[in-house]
């Protein structure tokens, strides 16, 4: 069988994988992304690769690349369709809603009038994320209308076509911490929690993690939301509501891993392989 991995940097975690396909005996060829070049009309050496796993760090040539390989047959983890919606927050609160996974509140304005508009009906405090973005950047919390309007004339003088999308949640009071959730293959496999004396609790910030168990609810409803965004490895975001339970926050494509292995005590690295093997048809066993 033909492996391939798409990178545009390989961290820790693609490492991690390399030496899972490594210890299963199979072959991984690696291939940065942006040196490709892709001939619509000859699948060319892409016609004998088997598996993709997409690891690259940019989420347009994530998506040129994926697309294209679908449609000559070849299957990638994630699909595109995954890809798509997870790095959209907003195409990601649509499919939870569609899918009745609970979730924080979210209204959208799409001009500064709106927008102030749609903090004022989700209330103070509320949040203004942009829809496409990672690690907890520009990811505000407003208090006041002050700060609000602020935030929402910096967005739309200053932002990209990206940013006039005024992506505004609930803000909610969770107990210092919230958890990040791994699926595989429609499974909870592994789970942290993400403290912090920071009310945003992302591991780039600086949040602690210690492992969480994963049975009952927690897996449950981060299986359910996995499942609405067709995602065959993926790491979802819960966030614990004092009036309303477990809500999911965000999911998460390309999952980073590196701080999560020891947290948890379980072999992420080695579980995603040996799904995504299976998925085109090679069976292993798990790797001790």
């Amino acid at each position: 069988m033909r492996v391939v991995m798409l990178h545009s940097r390989v961290r820790v975690e693609e490492r991690m994988l390399l030496d899972a396909l490594e210890r299963r005996g199979v072959a991984c060829d690696v291939i940065d992304v942006r040196g490709e070049v892709f001939d619509l009309s000859d699948a060319g050496k892409w016609a004998e690769v088997d598996l993709v796993l997409d690891r690259s760090l940019s989420l347009t040539s994530s998506l040129a690349a994926v697309r294209i390989l679908e449609t000559i047959g070849v299957r990638c983890v994630n699909p595109s369709r995954t890809t798509e919606i997870c790095s959209d927050k907003l195409q990601t609160s649509l499919a939870l809603e569609r899918g009745g996974v609970p979730t924080p509140r979210v209204c959208v304005g799409l001009g500064q009038a709106s927008a102030l508009q749609a903090v004022e009906r989700i209330g103070y405090p509320a949040v203004i994320k942009p829809t496409v973005g990672s690690w907890g950047r520009l990811v505000s919390r407003v208090n006041d209308r002050d700060s609000a309007e602020a935030v929402i004339e910096h967005r739309a003088v200053l932002g990209s076509a990206q940013q006039q999308v005024f992506y505004i949640q609930e803000h909610i009071d969770k107990p210092g911490r919230d958890l990040r959730i791994f699926v595989v293959g429609g499974e909870a496999i592994a789970g942290i929690e993400r403290r912090s004396e920071h009310w945003i609790t992302n591991t780039a910030l600086g949040g602690k993690t210690a492992g969480v168990d994963v049975s009952g609810e927690i897996g449950e409803i981060s299986a359910r939301a996995a499942a609405c965004v067709g995602g065959d490895i993926v790491a979802v975001d819960l966030l614990e509501c004092p009036d309303r339970g477990l809500l999911v926050n965000e999911i998460n494509h390309s999952m980073e891993f590196r701080n999560s292995v020891d947290a948890s005590g379980v072999d992420i690295p080695g579980l995603v392989i040996e799904h995504a093997l299976a998925l085109v048809g090679t069976q292993a066993g798990v790797a001790p």
